[in-house]
């Protein structure tokens, strides 16, 4: 898997599949959800202040006899409505609308309708980078704060449900840090170290991990022979874990606002992928999100 043109191909041959949108009272998402139709990716059912939703899809001349309409002005009502209807099978993600993430995230964690597995939530974002000729999974960069060694495994383990949804059957992880030796006095290193032996027992499967790597090694195999490491994950890496979200968000909005880049992002561990866009994502990011999530959830199954 190469770019998101891939990605789009490969969620039209596995979808169509239907978005719960949470407070659907919202233009960007609605123009989102209106090129995931279009694209034959998705459909949705909407959530929110029907009477809002009406006046904006005429608006931006979206017509929503093509789409479930649900009335529910209140906020929290409406973010549990659409995760009820994800949670009963009538839709296969939810999406975040005009409400605050900690609304939804509350119903999805409720334990009557939410979509609670036992397993940590974490964010996976995927970039299309112009210089490399594969995808890039980066996490988590916004859901653990300090993740501990068992959190950091379960958030890999996240990662590699993303990418298995790609087709990408083994992907290398690095296990970033400031630097790539163990050093007792830079905790996350160790981690590192006994996340790959993880992996080595059969503890973590599904992949191949690497740690601790720095960025540079990680990524590039020219980096990776000059400081003389030999390793199949070094300069290779498919997913790139972060030690924790301060490391991982500045990575993330480093690609995002540095880089030639295209990128997409979802919260998984749920059972169901959860969409939450940024209202800075641009529309391309949106529906590469939607894709992202449709293919996700052709997995799950």
């Amino acid at each position: 898997m190469r770019d998101f043109q891939e990605v789009i191909k490969l969620a039209k041959e596995r979808g169509p599949k239907t978005i719960s949108v949470a407070c659907s009272q919202d233009k960007e998402v609605l123009m989102a959800v209106e090129m995931a139709r279009k694209e034959g990716i998705a459909d949705a059912i909407l959530v929110g202040d029907i009477e809002k939703t009406k006046k904006i899809a005429a608006e931006i001349n979206i017509d929503l006899n093509n789409y479930e309409l649900i009335e529910e002005a209140d906020l929290t009502q409406a973010s549990r409505k659409a995760v009820e209807l994800v949670s009963s099978g009538k839709a296969h993600m939810v999406m975040k609308g005009l409400v605050d993430t900690s609304i939804i995230l509350k119903a999805v964690l409720d334990k009557e309708i939410g979509l609670r597995t036992g397993s940590v939530l974490s964010h996976v974002a995927v970039f299309d980078l112009k210089a490399y000729d594969r995808l890039f999974f980066v996490t988590d960069a916004a859901m653990n704060l300090a993740p501990d060694l068992n959190t950091k495994k379960q958030i890999i383990e996240n990662a590699c449900q993303i990418a298995h949804a790609l087709d990408i059957k083994e992907p290398k992880v690095a296990a970033l840090c400031a630097k790539e030796k163990v050093n007792p006095k830079m905790p996350d290193t160790v981690d590192a170290k006994e996340l790959e032996e993880m992996n080595k027992r059969g503890e973590l499967t599904g992949c191949i991990v690497g740690g601790p790597f720095a960025l540079d090694n990680a990524v590039s195999v020219e980096a990776a022979k000059h400081k003389g490491i030999d390793h199949p994950v070094a300069g290779n890496a498919d997913i790139l874990l972060a030690p924790d979200i301060e490391a991982g968000n500045i990575l993330y909005k480093s690609m995002v606002f540095f880089g030639e880049s295209k990128n997409a992002g979802v919260i998984v561990g749920a059972k169901a992928p959860i969409i939450l866009t940024s209202r800075a994502d641009n529309e391309e990011t949106k529906l590469n999100s939607i894709a992202l999530a449709v293919l996700t959830a052709a997995k799950i199954g």
